[in-house]
């Protein structure tokens, strides 16, 4: 048999055996007694003080859309997604007007810092926890909330992605 033909058979096969075997997402994620959680809102150490307002409804709306997870009362939630807004910088240039006598910069980077952990309230253990996440957003000089929204959406897009990667 000539080596192409070994090679699409052996492909054939591993399709075959691909195509049989039984697969999914179980072992991922969070636990499976976990179907509620309450996301608290951070402790904020940033003068931004609108800032924990708007952590706190983008991790409760993506907990829900994207785990499946439903809201409860900290009392009565198998988990709890508590953490601290730890710094909020705006004053990162990244593009400089071309005007040199202006000192001002026409694009800037914010970053978001903070501390976020995950726990199971039945058992007490750590499902999740990063410290230092740090999320950054790009916006035009003017528009900062451009930026700190593109900023959280990557920051819920980390906590989520951590949540989903327990194994």
């Amino acid at each position: 048999m000539r080596r192409s033909g070994r090679y699409s058979l052996l492909f054939a096969l591993l399709a075959t055996v691909a195509g049989c075997w039984p697969y999914g997402f179980a072992g991922g994620g969070l636990p499976s007694n976990i179907h509620t959680v309450a996301v608290l809102p951070f402790e904020n150490e940033t003068p931004q003080a609108e800032l924990q307002r708007e952590v706190w409804e983008a991790l409760r709306t993506e907990m829900k859309s994207r785990l499946g997870l439903r809201d409860a009362p900290e009392a009565r939630a198998d988990a709890v997604v508590r953490g601290t807004l730890l710094r909020y910088d705006t004053g990162i240039p990244i593009a400089i007007s071309a005007n040199r006598g202006q000192v001002t910069s026409a694009r800037r980077k914010l970053q978001i810092v903070c501390d976020i952990e995950i726990v199971d309230q039945k058992t007490g253990k750590l499902l999740w926890q990063r410290k230092g996440i740090t999320a950054e957003g790009e916006y035009e000089e003017p528009n900062e909330i451009n930026g700190r929204r593109d900023a959280l959406q990557k920051l819920v897009a980390d906590v989520i992605e951590g949540a989903q990667s327990q194994w």
